[in-house]
């Protein structure tokens, strides 16, 4: 059986977590500008900081089913 190849995953992962961050940088950036209004296009869950913190808290779920090595 093949081993698994925990650095690709750690890579896919931060690749993951890099995306998400840019594509917030970038929709914080348009609704600043007055593109978007706040409202149009987000759930609940996605508006305010809340959202914000929520996003961190994946990166960190992911983090720990690494360290058991």
């Amino acid at each position: 059986m093949a081993t698994p190849n925990y650095g690709y995953e750690k890579r896919q992962r931060e690749l993951e977590k890099k995306r998400k961050k840019e594509d917030k940088a970038r929709a914080k950036a348009d609704r600043k500008a007055g593109l978007i209004p706040d409202g149009e296009g987000q759930g609940p869950d996605e508006t305010g900081e809340a959202g914000d913190g929520a996003g961190g808290e994946g990166g960190g779920e992911g983090g720990n089913g690494g360290s058991g090595d």
